[in-house]
């Protein structure tokens, strides 16, 4: 992928003040990787990625993934930073250690849900972490963008996170202060977070299920699809070079080496969907143990001059410098 300027685990970091940056903060499936079953239980011999995580620090190990989320480090005209966070999982408290520290992000000014299952938002209540403290919760909430289906489940899923008013008799109790804004899962219904317009791109993931995934950019087009197993037409046409323009970055599913998933992309489907859709460069994301980081790369090395799309895995941590 020489087209990008990357900085990558355990690289010196250069921040540039006056440009914008995608930050992979986590690049696994929901169960992240190592797969803890393979080290509770391992076989024999034992899975040579999960077993890295024994032996091989985190930093320095592209196979070790947290759950799927992108940091978008906005930089606007005037020169200020907004930073934009797409997908609050089990491990965003991880996440924050290891990335927010590593690349000095310093607050949150923004979320985006793609949607509601625990992979995408179990880590909404340490979103205080990353707010000034209040004891009394007197801080100006953080912007959070979601879809009605996904604001109707985490009412359930955390009541304390949505409510407006305490009830009579209730103790203040220090929370994570959020503003939630309903978005509608339609391309046709642009938002704006933070300064940078986004447009949903309603996916299947599963035939009973539309995840989001968004749309960013002006100057540099990118297309976030984390979670996917059918892409609709009105959807492709948005992001696909037969159809509205050819996207500068597709950033996109791919959960299993082999087969298929009634969820997800799998390998051959994601590269299948990357030919269709003929950006200019893709990243992988959302991927299990069965993928090793740099044997996978190295298929893809060939696979991209043979189909003249560059493609590689993403991984934790990776920094990429783009001109949104």
């Amino acid at each position: 992928m020489a087209d990008l300027d990357v900085s990558q685990n355990g690289a010196s970091v250069t921040v540039a003040n006056n440009q914008s940056a995608l930050i992979f903060l986590g690049t696994g499936c929901s169960s992240a990787v190592p797969n803890a079953m393979c080290l509770i239980q391992p076989s024999d011999p034992p899975c040579c990625i999960c077993s890295q995580a024994l032996s091989v620090p985190p930093e320095k190990n592209p196979n070790y993934r947290c759950n799927t989320s992108l940091l978008i480090d906005y930089c606007q005209v005037d020169g200020s930073h907004h930073y934009i966070l797409i997908d609050v999982g089990k491990t965003f408290r991880e996440q924050v250690l290891r990335w927010f520290t590593h690349h000095r992000i310093p607050r949150v000014d923004s979320i985006i849900l793609t949607h509601e299952h625990a992979d995408a938002i179990l880590g909404l209540d340490d979103v205080r972490a990353v707010q000034p403290f209040s004891p009394v919760n007197d801080i100006d909430p953080t912007p959070i963008y979601l879809s009605q289906h996904s604001m109707e489940s985490i009412s359930v899923k955390f009541p304390y996170l949505v409510q407006k008013k305490l009830k009579e008799g209730q103790e203040v109790r220090r929370v994570a202060q959020l503003d939630w804004k309903i978005i509608e899962d339609h391309i046709e219904k642009p938002f704006v977070a933070s300064g940078l317009q986004f447009t949903p791109l309603p996916v299947m993931h599963g035939e009973d299920y539309i995840c989001l995934g968004f749309l960013f950019g002006e100057k540099y087009r990118v297309a976030y699809i984390s979670d996917v197993s059918r892409i609709p037409a009105s959807t492709e046409h948005v992001i696909s070079i037969n159809g509205a323009g050819q996207l500068d970055l597709l950033i996109l599913d791919t959960l299993y080496k082999t087969g298929s998933h009634n969820t997800h992309f799998c390998f051959p489907q994601t590269l299948d969907a990357v030919k269709r859709l003929n950006p200019k460069q893709a990243m992988l994301i959302g991927m299990t143990h069965e993928f090793d980081h740099h044997k996978d790369n190295d298929f893809l090395l060939d696979w991209s001059k043979r189909e003249g799309i560059p493609v590689q895995l993403a991984q934790d941590g990776l920094r990429i410098p783009v001109g949104l």
